[in-house]
């Protein structure tokens, strides 16, 4: 074991019913593995805290492995390399990966891959440069599909890939409406990202005439992050051949109850409408064309992000508990160390 480092993990304690709790984790030291060759050794900068990764705390079947118990977490991590053991890094070298919640994780090299810290902060390739600006990008081109003149509808509006949505739609042309949980992010959405028009689900009297109101031409593309009764209200206004990319259902990530709803069926089959659910994965072959996109849109300025930013790997639970009480702008990370170089 390497004794330079003292390493600190999470692991999954038990599977959660209903809302997790922070019983359902466990933080343990461990010693740091050595790096054998063809290895690095990575100290974690920024983690990632998503909502997917609720799903994989049950076991049940679904496009990725739940977690093991008593296993560690796994999820995107920004790194520093610490050591290496391969001529593919060097030290202080900043990479992403797919790793374990913990202060140092020693991998095979080519399971992470070098950033560009003069493009973007390193905290981006976890959010607009990373999964969630992927996830924007191919399920909304790919699969919405939005048009010049279309109008496009954003559940979850103010979360990491929602924002993104919206702003890839208006550079399509698209009259954009987003939908989210706080006055400050309706006007976040409107006067700072440039959406159309926002509506706050939690104090709206009546979300199908705001609806209708805000979507005078119908809606052309729904991008659902969250399903349930916002989902059930937009499909009552969509246009005749319209485009659903569903990428997720996070009003019912942590529900108990049987998640029924309107009968949607019908609606489909009348408007011809396509709707179909999306991973990133499903667009591993074609990422280095949207981070390139992506890219320019961002050095244009035609792209904002934002991301609440959480300090201390101790507090990681906290910051994915917060992900399911809508206290985010934007991507939610843990800082967890400064780079040393």
């Amino acid at each position: 074991m390497n004794q330079q480092y003292q390493n600190r993990q999470v692991l999954l304690a038990s599977r959660p019913t209903g809302m997790p709790t922070k019983k359902d984790f466990e933080f343990r030291d461990i010693p740091v593995a050595e790096a054998q060759e063809g290895q690095v050794i990575v100290r974690t900068l920024y983690l990632s805290v998503d909502p997917y990764m609720r799903g994989r705390m049950n076991d049940s079947k679904s496009y990725i492995p739940p977690y093991n118990l008593n296993e560690v977490i796994a999820g995107g991590i920004v790194g520093e390399i610490v050591e290496s053991k391969t001529n593919l890094f060097q030290a202080g070298d900043k990479i992403i990966g797919m790793l374990g919640w913990q202060l140092y994780n020693t991998v095979d090299a080519k399971t992470v891959r070098k950033i560009d810290e003069s493009m973007a902060p390193v905290s981006a390739y976890l959010s607009v440069l990373g999964l969630t600006g992927l996830t924007a990008y191919f399920g909304l081109l790919d699969i919405g599909q939005p048009k010049k003149g279309e109008t496009v509808v954003v559940s979850g509006a103010a979360g990491a890939v929602g924002m993104l949505v919206g702003q890839i739609a208006k550079i399509k042309g698209a009259r954009v409406v987003g939908i989210a949980g706080t006055d400050k992010k309706c006007d976040y959405l409107k006067n700072e990202l440039g959406f159309d028009a926002a509506i706050n689900y939690k104090t709206t009297k009546n979300l199908d005439q705001d609806l209708e109101q805000a979507c005078p031409n119908g809606v052309d593309v729904y991008f659902d992050n969250v399903g349930g009764a916002i989902s059930d209200a937009v499909m009552n206004l969509l246009n005749d051949h319209a485009r659903i990319p569903l990428c997720g259902a996070i009003s019912s990530y942590n529900s108990t109850d049987d998640n029924m709803g309107p009968r949607i069926q019908s609606k489909l089959i009348k408007t011809r409408s396509l709707i179909k659910g999306f991973v990133l994965s499903d667009y591993a072959d074609r990422q280095s064309e949207g981070l390139q996109e992506l890219g320019i849109w961002l050095s244009e300025g035609k792209l904002k992000y934002e991301e609440t930013i959480v300090d201390g790997f101790d507090n990681v639970i906290v910051a994915f508990l917060q992900l399911f009480q809508g206290t985010n702008l934007g991507k939610m990370l843990v800082k967890v160390s400064d780079p040393a170089k």
